[in-house]
């Protein structure tokens, strides 16, 4: 029976776990933030629209640019009529004050139903929201006329995109 108890008392000496000595470990608690910001929002100003004015043309074609000021220009057998009212598109943009972001437009096209033009866009690249949250910009873009349209009002559409960076 003396053995059996030793036996015993010797099994469970091993099989005890160690138990860490003190300074083995450390815990210490870290830190975690997050930031949500005010939704970036594009509008298209009320009434604005590029407009690539009145003008006629030839046979052989050209072009009509306007600029982000509004200001255009035709080329090519392109003329401007007298009159004509050129201008650039206009956009606000609200989000989280002093964000930069970014400006992507696409092209388009205008149509009369029985012809339509192709035209390209210019814009800025980027923009900063002031202190308001708020900034501007103009779209104009350049219009390419091949020569012999029909006689009409055209009209068309493109896609302005804005993120922040």
């Amino acid at each position: 029976m003396k053995k059996l108890i030793i036996l015993a008392a010797g099994a469970a000496a091993i099989s005890t776990p160690a138990l860490a000595a003190p300074g083995d470990t450390s815990t210490a608690q870290g830190a975690a933030t997050a930031e949500v910001v005010a939704p970036i929002t594009l509008t298209h100003v009320s009434g604005a629209a590029l407009n690539f004015g009145t003008f006629t043309t030839g046979t052989a074609g050209g072009a009509v640019v306007v600029d982000q000021s509004g200001a255009g220009t035709p080329s090519g057998d392109v003329t401007l009529l007298s009159g004509s009212v050129e201008a650039a598109d206009a956009f606000d943009v609200t989000g989280d004050a002093n964000r930069s972001f970014t400006i992507a437009t696409t092209g388009g096209s205008v149509s009369n139903g029985t012809d339509s033009m192709t035209f390209t866009t210019s814009a800025p690249t980027n923009g900063t929201l002031g202190t308001a949250g708020t900034a501007s910009f103009s779209v104009g873009g350049t219009l390419t006329v091949a020569g012999g349209e029909s006689a009409g009002t055209y009209n068309g559409s493109y896609n302005v995109t804005v993120a922040y960076n």
